[in-house]
């Protein structure tokens, strides 16, 4: 098991791949660990050097005490990247990992060469939406809306026939009140919309068709502050690199072909 710690935290992480590749650094979704990505990884390109990280609060990764801040998340994303010495990342970020993403690389453009945004936005969703669920989730654990979470991340077809549903659900439920209400905190008290409109770097944005969180409309809008190229990926909700791993690497290495050194 691979890990780096800070001042207040240890994060578990994993460092695979040649040292000297190109690095691809993923930060997955709320409610999951580095485990998203796991279909999507064989299907990349050779040769990379492939980091991921559980966030804060998430995976086994330290559940510090709630509330976070995004400036927290990006500082933690920011030290695996500085333990590591990474240098012209591609970071790919879903949903709350996206934002982390656009963060780094507004805050350390000398690290992020070329950013990917899945299914997230400059903006997700409102403060008062992000406290009725923190209120619910310190009410009835997690484990109280995962119904209604779980319709966001999946299309009804993955729910009903895929025998993997059941661990997604675990992993959701499983997740710590203070790893899942920290991270909505850190969403309700992040605009990014300024920061981002102002990078310059290559940009992929995508979402899922089925999308009940980020809906792609959100995330155009977000692709359109940037100059990101855009993509909808058919038949996936939230998580279109469990939904639909070949069609996300597809387009992942595409763009890595097209922002190659």
């Amino acid at each position: 098991m691979q890990t780096i710690s800070t001042s207040d935290i240890t994060l578990h992480i994993r460092d695979e791949g040649p040292k000297d590749g190109r690095v691809v650094m993923f930060a997955n979704s709320l409610g999951t660990d580095l485990r998203v990505w796991d279909a999507l990884l064989p299907l990349l390109p050779a040769g990379l050097r492939i980091v991921r990280y559980d966030k804060r609060g998430h995976g086994l990764s330290d559940a510090t005490p709630a509330p976070y801040t995004l400036d927290q998340l990006v500082a933690d994303a920011e030290a695996v990247c500085d333990r590591l010495g990474l240098t012209e990342i591609t970071f790919v970020g879903l949903s709350i990992g996206g934002l982390i993403g656009q963060g780094l690389a507004a805050r350390r453009p000398d690290l992020v060469r070329a950013l990917v945004l899945m299914d997230t936005a400059a903006k997700i969703g409102t403060a008062p939406m992000w406290q009725n669920r923190i209120d619910a989730i310190n009410a009835g654990g997690v484990a109280a809306l995962a119904d209604p979470i779980l319709e966001r991340w999946f299309t009804p077809a993955f729910r009903t026939t895929n025998p993997e549903f059941a661990l997604w659900r675990n992993m959701l439920t499983r997740t710590s009140v203070a790893g899942y209400t920290g991270c909505c905190a850190a969403i309700a008290g992040a605009d990014l919309t300024e920061s981002t409109r102002a990078l310059r770097l290559p940009v992929l944005a995508m979402a899922g068709d089925r999308d009940g969180s980020t809906p792609p409309d959100l995330v155009r809008a977000t692709a359109a502050l940037c100059g990101a190229d855009f993509h909808i990926i058919p038949d996936a909700g939230h998580i279109p690199c469990v939904e639909q791993p070949a069609a996300t690497a597809r387009l992942l290495a595409d763009f890595l072909e097209r922002t190659a050194p």
